[in-house]
C-alpha cells in the first residue's frame, strides 16, 4: 500500500554527519581510540519509510565505526512493523547496543525488545556491559526510559569499574545528571528529534519553555573534568512520530560519531558545548499518570490478545 506521507520523502534522504571528540577521562583510559556512532528515535513505521531507514544505515557502515549505539525509540505506536525493525538492526556492520524509549513502552517493551535481539542488538534495561573493540575495553550503561518511569540509574551503574572508560546511552537527556557523579562522564540520548523545526529558536521555545526539558539537541555540558561533572549529547533522530516535517540544519536527520580517546579540540566539531536551559522536571503525579498510559495499553493488548 502507499505510503500516503511518502510526497514528504522524495528523492534521496538528507542526513546531516556530525562529529565529536570524547571525553578527556576516555583519553586517559584509553590506548586506542574507538568510534562510536549514535542514532536515536528511528521510529521505524508509516511515517518514516524504509528506504530512509537504509539509508542511514549504509551511512552509518560507510564510516565503519567500532561500535553502533541507539537510544529508544525505535517503533512509534505499532507493532505492525517489528520485522522491519529487525531487518534494520541487522544491517549494521558494527556491534549495536540500545536502550528503550518512551514509544517502544507503549507498543509493547518485550515485543520489541525481541525484535531486537533477533536483529543482534543488545539491550540494556537499567543495565551496564562490557564489550572490547580494538583491544580496548568499553562499559557501555544503558537507562531504560525514564519518560516512563522506568529508569534505575542505582541498579544501572551498580558494579560500574572506575578504572575502564564509560559511556552512558538514555533516551531522556536529563537523566544524565545523575549519571555524571556516578562515573560516566558523556552520555548519549534523543526523545527530542531537536524539535524537529529549528527555525527562529521555535524548537526551544516549544520543548524548552513549554516542555520543560533542559536538553534540546546537541551538546551540552563539560568534557574536561570540570564543573559540570560530565556531558550530554541529544541525537536529532532519523524517524518521527507523527509527520516526518524538518525544518532548520539543526533538525535534519543525524547520524553522530563519536570519537573516544580523542580530546576535546583535537578537531573541528560541528557545534561548541551548549548551556542548558532552565529547564521543568515532570512532576509526580506526570510520572504516575505516564505509567499508567503503559499499564493501560499493555492491557488493551493483552485483551485483544
Amino acid at each position: 500500500m502507499l505510503n500516503p506521507l511518502a510526497w514528504f520523502e522524495r528523492g534521496t534522504p538528507k542526513f546531516q554527519l556530525r562529529r565529536f571528540a570524547g571525553s578527556h577521562l576516555h583519553q586517559e583510559q584509553l590506548s586506542a581510540p574507538i568510534c562510536v556512532a549514535h542514532l536515536t528515535d528511528l521510529h521505524v513505521g508509516r511515517v518514516t519509510p524504509m528506504h530512509v531507514q537504509m539509508a542511514a544505515v549504509e551511512l552509518v557502515n560507510r564510516q565503519d565505526p567500532d561500535l553502533v549505539v541507539i537510544t529508544g525509540d525505535f517503533v512509534c505506536h505499532s507493532q505492525e512493523y517489528l520485522d522491519a525493525l529487525t531487518e534494520v538492526i541487522e544491517g549494521f556492520d558494527a556491534p549495536v547496543i540500545g536502550v528503550l524509549g518512551n514509544h517502544d513502552h507503549w507498543s509493547g517493551a518485550a515485543e520489541v525488545r525481541r525484535a531486537l535481539r533477533r536483529g543482534g542488538m543488545e539491550i540494556l534495561d537499567n543495565a551496564h556491559t562490557t564489550i572490547t573493540l580494538n583491544r580496548e575495553r568499553l562499559q557501555v550503561v544503558g537507562l531504560d526510559d525514564a519518560y516512563t518511569g522506568h529508569a534505575d540509574v542505582d541498579l544501572a551503574t551498580k558494579g560500574l569499574r572506575r578504572d575502564l572508560p564509560v559511556l552512558g546511552l538514555s533516551h531522556i537527556a536529563e537523566e544524565s545528571e545523575q549519571m555524571w557523579p556516578k562515573g560516566v562522564p558523556l552520555v548519549l540520548s534523543g526523545h527530542t528529534h531537536a524539535g524537529q523545526v529549528t527555525l527562529a529558536r521555535l524548537n526551544e521555545l516549544a520543548l524548552g519553555r513549554l516542555v520543560g526539558h533542559r536538553y534540546i539537541h546537541g551538546l551540552y555540558g563539560s568534557r574536561r573534568g570540570d564543573e559540570p561533572e560530565g556531558a550530554v549529547y541529544v541525537g536529532a533522530g532519523i524517524g518521527a512520530a507523527v509527520i516526518p516535517l524538518r525544518l532548520g540544519e539543526r533538525a535534519r536527520r543525524e547520524v553522530t560519531l563519536f570519537e573516544l580517546g580523542y580530546p576535546p579540540g583535537s578537531f573541528d566539531e560541528d557545534h561548541n558545548p551548549q548551556e542548558a536551559l532552565p529547564g521543568r522536571p515532570p512532576s509526580e503525579r506526570t510520572i504516575q499518570e505516564r505509567q499508567i498510559a503503559v499499564a493501560r495499553k499493555q492491557a488493551r493488548r493483552d485483551r485483544k490478545g
